[in-house]
């Protein structure tokens, strides 16, 4: 990168800065952001399959999930639209689990569903010591 920048603060005055060396340093500098673009998409692709990987796994070996959920990224549009009706309606219905409306448990959660800190049982509290952690007995 120090390279380009130097051979193009060289080249300008070289140049006298004339219009057709602003077009070729502009054209090249569309070409290579172009290619930029491509190289970080594909970079990007490759996480994504990755991360479906790990998480095709995850449900393959988790008693009681649905297999049918592997490889969902390559359903159609449709299909996918109508399995995200399915989990709102589960949503709506309860934790199927505990038979409890969601509302019910985030209430009993507290205010902050995403606070870590709530979730913990009283004698896991935020203020009670975390085996381990020097604050045993204290």
């Amino acid at each position: 990168m120090p390279l380009v920048i130097v051979t193009w603060a060289v080249t300008g005055p070289v140049f006298g800065f004339s219009e057709p060396w602003q077009l070729v340093i502009n054209t090249a500098t569309t070409i290579v952001t172009f290619l930029m673009v491509f190289v970080i998409q594909n970079t990007q692709n490759r996480d994504i399959r990755a991360l479906h990987l790990k998480l095709d796994e995850v449900l393959r070996a988790m008693a009681g999930a649905r297999n049918s959920l592997i490889d969902l990224e390559d359903l159609s549009d449709a299909k996918l639209a109508r399995l995200a009706g399915e989990f709102h309606a589960v949503q709506r219905a309860g934790d199927a689990v505990s038979g409890e409306p969601i509302a019910a448990i985030h209430q009993e959660l507290g205010s902050r569903p995403g606070d870590a800190a709530q979730r913990l049982p009283p004698q896991l509290g935020a203020d009670s010591p975390a085996p381990g952690d020097g604050r045993e007995g204290s």
